[in-house]
């Protein structure tokens, strides 16, 4: 039997481990992809592994969250970033320059090829078919050192496309269907694999926006084939010779299968306050709208800025509307002003902003004290936009500019009543832009790394002591996401690089005196429901707890990025035998896990718990490379261990 296409892709860069499900492998890592919010963290444990250059075929840095400077951190920070750059070898992606993803896929995706992101975004680039995954920031700096990247070998959802969108339908509710269906745990563990005679009606982008926006599902991440389209995207961004086709094997098998027919799609929208919160828009359609964002992460290239251009085009938005356009990237900018889109949107009242995430992370544009705001990017958990009770909506360009000519939410094919629906069409030839990517010297060891006073050294991790006791100092519910453990926004995202600074953020949402308990408690432990630690990337929501001494988190379920970021930082992430046990964990319980060491040394996978004279049963299913990693108290310190140990044996 033939192999999908995740298979191949895999195969091609198996380092360690076989093919079968569930089985931990390692895999060659082509690229490496760190953003600012992240990446200032993994260049401080890059260096800490003492290599003198990036041993990778393509590692860049992007600077496209933190872009509000209000004090010196920010501004501290990139040129923090930007020299180690040049010391390290990466390529430096100014601030302004765009979104990592957007850019990315412009400058240097290559079909095939495999790539590594300190952002849980990174799978939009499937919309050129590498096999992109979002992982912890301290996953990249490894991958940076030629390690090999560990995930257990997925399983495969394919997913057949047949058919045509209709008219006022894009890509955005295609990914909306699939949260409609699933929700946003319904892929934990796959891979979506997208094939069938559909793919070929889906441009390079529309395929960037279902692979981006995929992660919200809890997949690995999307796959798309390599086709005419992907051609047709490289060639007109000066890089055809990027290209080559790739496919299933004739009668690939997958181990689950869906089938959307596009034709059949109509316009959906996320409401408050999850992604996978999908419903039609004619079902919530009349309710006002405050706020219209399209752009930052998702949903930013040119056909989605110039389709937004063509229905404002001639119009007015609705006064009571602001409405914000964050373009992916510098170049998509200039070839939506080279098109004439922009003088479109600026004479219907839009407000262009520079290219970065801005309020996707909670970065500026939050929306006021009960304001209901339509967005076109991936997430919409609570909070996330920087105000509290939030009303936040996900959908299509197309229905973003329907509200933000009416008002209200509104059906885009309304919209048809008054006008053709406008299909753009890409460009032959984009007007390309490298100007703000900076390719560091060929040597860097000369460079001097210029440390701003938030730069703080990484922290000291400990090894896992014989046997912990800890009390719990929060339960928390299901799906908590990493914002909610860990703010984004302009208070705290600026901290990232000054790990005792952040800690004092950790669950601030919910208890402003979490570090107090604590301290109160010596060690700590977190209790979960399902899907714990869901959405971004960000590591911090593991490292800023085990700061404050939480040792242990236990959970009926985690999400895989967060899990992965616990055992790298020395968090032991217990799962439940018995989901009822949930309710015999409350706050302040005091915990015990005898002969813990010696379990895990041991291999075994069944942990128990002492809790007030009873025994509660947790699983720890662990590889040895995890075992070794949580023993020694986080990953950094086990390739610590390992590196010292090869160079005594010389």
């Amino acid at each position: 039997m033939g192999r999908n296409l995740t298979q191949r892709i895999l195969a091609d860069h198996l380092v360690e481990g076989e093919l079968v499900p569930g089985q931990e492998i390692g895999i060659r890592i082509d690229h490496t992809l760190l953003q600012d919010a992240t990446g200032t963290l993994a260049l401080l444990e890059f260096e800490a592994l003492g290599l003198p250059r990036v041993r990778t075929e393509r590692s860049v840095q992007y600077v496209d969250h933190n872009l509000l400077q209000t004090d010196h951190k920010n501004a501290d920070d990139h040129r923090f970033l930007q020299t180690a750059c040049a010391r390290y070898g990466l390529v430096f992606s100014r601030p302004g320059n765009g979104v990592s993803h957007q850019v990315h896929m412009e400058r240097f995706g290559v079909p095939g090829a495999t790539l590594l992101g300190a952002d849980s975004h990174t799978p939009g680039a499937a919309g050129v078919s590498m096999f992109a995954v979002g992982a912890g920031g301290l996953d990249v700096a490894l991958a940076m050192a030629g390690r090999p990247y560990f995930l257990p070998f997925p399983r495969v959802l394919g997913v057949r496309l047949t058919g045509r969108l209709p008219d006022w339908v894009s890509a955005k509710d295609v990914i909306l269907e699939l949260l409609r269906r699933r929700g946003v745990k319904g892929c934990l563990g796959l891979v979506v694999e997208y094939h069938g005679p559909g793919v070929e009606s889906l441009s390079a982008t529309d395929r960037e926006t279902i692979g981006n926006m995929g992660t919200e599902t809890g997949a690995t991440t999307t796959v798309f084939p390599s086709d005419d389209h992907t051609r047709a995207y490289l060639e007109a961004q000066g890089r055809g010779g990027a290209w080559r086709p790739l496919a299933a094997d004739q009668g690939a098998a997958y181990d689950e299968e869906d089938a959307i027919d596009l034709a059949r799609i109509e316009p959906l929208i996320a409401c408050p306050s999850s992604p996978g919160n999908v419903v039609p828009v004619r079902e919530v359609a009349g309710i006002h709208v405050d706020q219209v964002l399209v752009g930052s992460s998702v949903n930013s290239s040119f056909r989605d800025l110039m389709v937004v251009a063509a229905i404002v085009a001639g119009r007015t938005t609705n006064p009571r509307v602001s409405v914000h356009i964050n373009p992916g990237s510098r170049q998509v900018m200039e070839n939506v002003m080279v098109h004439g889109g922009a003088l479109n949107l600026l004479r219907a009242g839009v407000i262009l902003n520079e290219a970065g995430c801005l309020g996707c992370i909670g970065m500026g544009q939050a929306p006021g004290t009960g304001q209901v705001s339509l967005r076109t990017m991936p997430r919409n958990f609570p909070g996330r936009s920087g105000t509290v009770g939030d009303q936040v909506f996900l959908c299509s360009p197309e229905t973003a500019a329907a509200a933000a000519l009416t008002g209200v939410i509104t059906d885009p094919r309304d919209l048809g009543r008054e006008m053709e629906y406008p299909r753009i069409r890409d460009p032959e030839h984009y007007l390309l832009d490298e100007g703000s990517l900076v390719v560091p010297p060929e040597d860097g060891s000369a460079v001097e790394i210029v440390r701003g006073p938030n730069i703080q050294p990484f922290p000291a991790l400990d090894a896992l002591p014989a046997e912990l006791e800890a009390t719990v100092a929060l339960r928390v519910g299901d799906n908590i996401s990493t914002d909610t453990i860990l703010p984004g926004g302009n208070r705290v995202l600026p901290l990232r690089s000054n790990i005792p600074a952040i800690s004092q953020f950790v669950f601030s949402q919910l208890v402003p005196d979490f570090p107090e308990r604590c301290q109160s408690a010596g060690t700590a432990a977190v209790v979960g429901g399902e899907n714990y630690g869901q959405g971004s990337s960000r590591e911090h929501a593991a490292l800023a707890p085990r700061f404050l001494a939480v040792r242990v988190k236990i959970a009926k379920s985690f999400a895989r990025i967060h899990r992965a970021n616990l055992l790298n930082f020395g968090v032991v992430p217990l799962t439940l035998a018995d989901p009822t046990d949930y309710e015999r964990l409350a706050d302040g319980t005091r915990l015990v896990l005898p002969e813990l060491r010696r379990r895990i040394e041991a291999g075994e996978e069944v942990i128990p718990l002492e809790v007030a004279g009873a025994t509660v049963r947790t699983l720890l299913p662990l590889s040895p490379r995890e075992r070794r990693s949580l023993l020694a108290g986080g990953a950094l310190n086990a390739v610590r261990e390992e590196l010292t140990g090869r160079l005594e044996g010389l």
